[in-house]
């Protein structure tokens, strides 16, 4: 495997994915085990398992062998100690906040957010007394300010989602590790292509629905952790006192009780068998579908730019013009995910150009095998504020596209045909 954090071995992920996936001996696929419930030996083999010392299952909503299967290929191929597949990436984000936060303390937020990420932090967590503040990936004067204050936790995306905006990870990593501060970083738009556990980050969640999948069958989430560290781990701080007792008991594996137990085991957002069978299923040709999908989003980035007519412009950090180009460069070298925008400039002209497209899909999801579209400011930003859609890069003819498997060449004709009109 290249060691090199900013350069991705496809072939070596291609090798591991296939492997972990299917089996040697006996069924290739992956078993499906729908059990909601699970037989114990006896009465003490059932204390143990509660107790969290026998490693049997429990109970579906804590977890069950399909989705500990996929756990643990997720987790390998993120350098992670373990993970937790959830219900939906929503699920895995939300699972970690309520697994973290009380009343009273903060979230900070870094750079362009998914719209639904937003509204837990700006609305629900809310609710519920856990203040946030948000700031661009470059304000690390508010960035140090807000760590020193001893906020608990850090929230950032890979990459923004529609605004692309690119974060300086390593950076970021490094102040929430001098400060203590726990990171969690949402890298569904950069599987395989960014691994923010091997730079040192706490905790990295997807949206298992999007590229792990592929193909839209399986909404689900997983969220990976690092190992605690024997002495001296961030957990210990002061600030983290209410997880003291899971971490000193279950020393290097304590994110996966502390989640569990303080959120998973409450609320309930746990996979599914049949799901998380579905991703794994996907999970084979992911490194596949990344090198490819990633060499056509740049290709048919630099198509449009030279041939969209006048007060039609696409956005991509890939094009010379953007400001963030030299950071794509630096630590994106073989992409930054599927995603692409196209501002026509109005509302009407963003919705005259999705209505004639021919071969893309106009919907919410991205990281599919197909090409996808969606007006943002009309569907998931439609109940945000005009403050609110600034700051998040959504403009009113902003259209997000996920690009996907098809020719390239093919995809950008019909976005060229579209526009040819406006």
């Amino acid at each position: 495997m290249n060691n090199d954090k900013n350069t991705t071995d496809f072939d070596y992920f291609n090798t591991l994915l296939v492997h972990s996936v299917g089996g040697r001996v006996g069924p290739i696929a992956p078993a499906i085990i729908p059990s909601a419930a699970f037989g114990y030996e006896n009465a003490q083999e059932a204390e143990g398992i509660f107790a969290a010392e026998v490693n049997k299952p429990l109970y579906a909503r804590i977890g069950n062998p399909t989705n500990a299967k996929l756990e643990g290929i997720v987790a390998k191929f993120e350098g992670g100690f373990g993970a937790i597949a959830t219900s939906s990436g929503m699920g895995a984000i939300s699972m970690v906040c309520t697994a973290f936060l009380n009343t009273g303390d903060e979230l900070l937020c870094i750079g362009g957010f998914f719209g639904g990420t937003y509204s837990l932090v700006n609305e629900t967590l809310a609710r519920f007394g856990v203040t946030n503040s948000f700031c661009t990936v470059d304000d690390f004067a508010h960035i140090e300010s807000t760590l020193q204050r001893g906020v608990k936790m850090v929230i950032m995306e890979s990459v923004g989602n529609p605004s692309l905006t690119l974060p300086d990870v390593q950076r970021i990593i490094d102040l929430c590790n001098t400060y203590e501060t726990l990171l969690m970083i949402d890298n569904t738009a950069t599987p395989l292509l960014l691994r923010p556990l091997a730079m040192g980050a706490d905790i990295v969640v997807h949206s298992s629905t999007k590229n792990m999948s592929g193909h839209s069958a399986a909404l689900g989430g997983v969220a990976v952790f690092r190992e605690v560290k024997e002495e001296g781990d961030k957990l210990l701080n002061e600030k983290y006192a209410d997880v003291h007792k899971i971490v000193k008991k279950m020393g290097k594996k304590a994110f996966i009780p502390i989640c569990k137990k303080r959120a998973i085991r409450d609320f309930g957002m746990t996979a599914n068998a049949f799901g998380s069978f579905m991703t794994m299923v996907g999970l084979e040709t992911l490194s596949l579908r990344v090198e490819r999908i990633n060499q056509s989003v740049e290709k048919i980035s630099l198509l449009l730019d030279e041939k969209f007519p006048e007060g039609v412009s696409v956005n991509h950090p890939c094009l010379p013009a953007s400001p963030d180009n030299a950071r794509y460069k630096a630590d994106f070298a073989q992409g930054c995910g599927p995603l692409l925008s196209i501002d026509c400039g109005t509302k009407e002209r963003a919705f005259a150009l999705l209505n004639k497209l021919d071969l893309v899909i106009l919907t919410a999801n991205i990281g599919d095998n197909r090409t996808l579209a969606l007006h943002m400011r009309s569907t998931i930003y439609s109940d945000f504020s005009e403050e609110a859609c600034k700051f998040l890069g959504v403009s009113d003819g902003l259209i997000r596209v996920s690009i996907g498997l098809e020719d390239p060449q093919v995809i950008a004709e019909d976005f060229l045909q579209a526009a040819s009109s406006l």
